[in-house]
């Protein structure tokens, strides 16, 4: 693995350009000033270079006019940040705007390759497999509002959309006749990247392998795909299990969310 200075300038030069393009049907991007709008999903998204080059008053107008455009859609937005962004002064005047700051995560980045060799031991009744059908996405947003114990049922739309769209993959283990764990992986086209997302497990399955199992299965469709990098946004329960897969720490991202 390249050291910490190159993977967080891959990240920067590549994967957050990356969030405003190659986007699934009837969804767009707007850009305004230093950020770029993305529009069209269930809420909408805010994505920015590392440096927004602009302070204060600026500022304050800036992220005033994200929030009533989507004020204006009767629509919530994310402002994705990352902990070495600039100005630093950008979370207080989020939420001095109304945003309100959720979980930190830690991004990861691990290799492709070397992932893709690790097999987890699995018990024989639990399978893990790609998974495509319409009625498969909208089963894994069954799955997802469960986890979450919210209303998730928007994601079976969004994942039918987005593996149509040729970009995401998505892998789920199966036991007792049911899905018990769904994630996905999103590759990332002219970047070395893809990304692993949205992983979901029943609380009863939880412990058993199944978070790597999921990992690896990824990794090995990546790597046959000839994806250099898998990058992770960790949770504090994940971040411990991936580093010691393997992968790197090169940053922390909060999402700043304003609902209506």
């Amino acid at each position: 693995m390249p050291d910490l200075p190159t993977l967080l300038s891959a990240y920067d030069e590549q994967l957050r350009p990356a969030e405003r393009v190659n986007l699934p049907p009837g969804v767009h991007a707007e850009p305004d000033g230093p950020v770029v709008r993305v529009v069209g999903q269930h809420q909408g998204f805010i994505s920015s270079p590392r440096d927004l080059g602009v302070r204060g008053a600026a500022l304050d107008e800036l992220i005033v006019r994200q929030r009533e455009f989507f004020a204006a859609r009767a629509e919530g937005v994310e402002w994705k940040t990352r902990g070495h962004d600039l100005p630093e002064e950008l979370p207080e005047r989020l939420v001095a705007a109304g945003f309100a700051a959720e979980d930190q995560e830690t991004v990861l980045v691990g290799s492709a390759g070397e992932l893709a060799g690790t097999d987890p031991l699995l018990s024989n009744e639990i399978t893990v497999r790609e998974v495509s059908a319409d009625a498969d996405m909208h089963r894994i947003a069954e799955l997802a509002s469960e986890v979450w114990q919210q209303d998730r049922s928007w994601l079976g739309a969004q994942l039918i959309a987005e593996v149509r769209g040729g970009n995401t993959v998505v892998v789920a283990a199966e036991a007792a006749g049911r899905f018990v764990s769904a994630a996905r992986l999103e590759f990332v086209p002219g970047t070395d990247f893809a990304g692993l997302w949205g992983g979901s497990t029943l609380e009863r399955w939880r412990g058993r392998g199944i978070y790597r199992a999921l990992i690896a299965a990824r990794a090995r469709l990546a790597a046959a795909r000839g994806v250099r990098y898998l990058q992770v946004d960790a949770s504090e329960d994940s971040r411990p299990i991936l580093q010691r897969l393997g992968f790197t720490a090169i940053t922390t991202t909060t999402p700043y969310v304003w609902t209506p």
